[in-house]
């Protein structure tokens, strides 16, 4: 669970919450497709329809995005033009995340969680429910745009600790390689 024994506490322990949150949101995958499975053979095989069935199958999948970002992010995950990246010695790789991260992240991260707070808030101001008849709770559906944001500012702070860390030689992946230039 935790990345090395050089690390400093701070950044372990950010690590550790994506790794717990991303390994406990994974399950929800196995339940979505449970339900969705129930869901099918209820409306084709017994002709009956649940909505709240249904929307459920909707939030889960949100929660799998929203709540694995951030653990997509620690394990680099995320889909990125890599033709020159790869190419790069360690501390090149180090500098071009450090400074997405710092310019490119984290601004947005910023800016969606400023633009989503009084969509947000709206929605738990009115306790919004499902238009169909489905589950009472669209409020909290909403909210997890704002934990997201959270865990991904979280988890970017973690990578510039790790990105610095491999900048002064301190940090995993100093060492080159066999395939990468010094």
């Amino acid at each position: 669970m935790s990345t090395s024994h050089r690390d400093p506490l701070l950044l372990t322990w950010l690590d550790d919450l994506s790794d717990i949150v991303g390994r406990s949101i994974a399950w929800l995958v196995l339940l979505m497709m449970l339900v969705q499975f129930a869901i099918v053979v209820m409306r084709y095989v017994l002709n009956i329809h649940n909505t709240v069935m249904q929307e459920s199958v909707m939030y889960m999948h949100a929660m799998v995005f929203m709540l694995g970002a951030a653990w997509t992010l620690r394990h680099d995950g995320h889909v990125r033009v890599d033709i020159f990246y790869r190419k790069m010695s360690v501390r090149g790789r180090a500098w071009v995340d450090l400074l997405g991260t710092l310019f490119l992240l984290f601004p947005i991260i910023l800016f969606i969680a400023y633009m989503s707070f009084g969509y947000v808030l709206n929605s738990w101001i009115i306790m919004e429910r499902s238009p169909d008849g489905g589950i009472p709770a669209v409020y909290l559906l909403k909210s997890l745009i704002l934990v997201m944001m959270a865990l991904l500012l979280l988890q970017g702070i973690a990578e510039v600790m790790r990105q610095i860390l491999i900048l002064r030689g301190h940090g995993p992946g100093t060492k080159p390689q066999h395939d990468e230039v010094a």
